[in-house]
């Protein structure tokens, strides 16, 4: 499969695809667009109908843009997702979301290594860095939050509920 070029826009081409279609006037006017009866004069539809990259008021659709869309979410439901998406520039400042988003990234570090593995500190810092920057943050935060355990001395990890 090749590789999407724009992976923000083609995802928030479906999100919003999706949220359009979960509103029954929105999909009403979305149905009167794509049939050719143009755009809704209602500005509460016309406005987000407006934002659509894919379709214009005649209800021409932009097939290239929807087959990346597809395309891309083919990918993000693959095992090749991961490669695709990049690291997290920052962690959250709050300490409650940033515990949150650290303890999600151990839990995907030891569901991929094996949840009941024991990872030496230089390979939890390798796999982590494959979702984060600031990998002391984040095993730090995930130890905190209770989902890591830590030898005594603080050389191996361990996902907390895999003991």
């Amino acid at each position: 499969m090749p590789t999407p070029r724009d992976l923000p826009s083609a995802l928030s081409r479906a999100r919003m695809l999706c949220a359009l279609l979960a509103a029954p006037k929105l999909r009403r006017g979305l149905g009167a667009m794509l049939s050719g009866s143009g755009a809704s004069e209602d500005p509460a539809v016309r406005g987000p109908l407006s934002r659509l990259d894919w379709i214009d008021e005649d209800g021409e659709v932009d097939a290239a843009a929807l087959r990346d869309s597809a395309e891309v979410l083919a990918l993000m439901l693959s095992g090749e997702a991961i490669l695709e998406v990049p690291r997290l520039p920052e962690i959250p400042q709050q300490v409650e979301e940033s515990r949150e988003v650290c303890g999600r990234i151990a839990r995907l570090v030891f569901e991929r290594a094996g949840r009941g593995r024991t990872l030496n500190e230089a390979e939890l810092n390798a796999a982590i860095a494959m979702f984060a920057r600031d990998v002391a943050l984040v095993r730090r935060d995930a130890v905190d939050a209770g989902v890591l355990t830590r030898s005594a001395d603080g050389s191996a990890y361990r996902l907390a509920d895999a003991d």
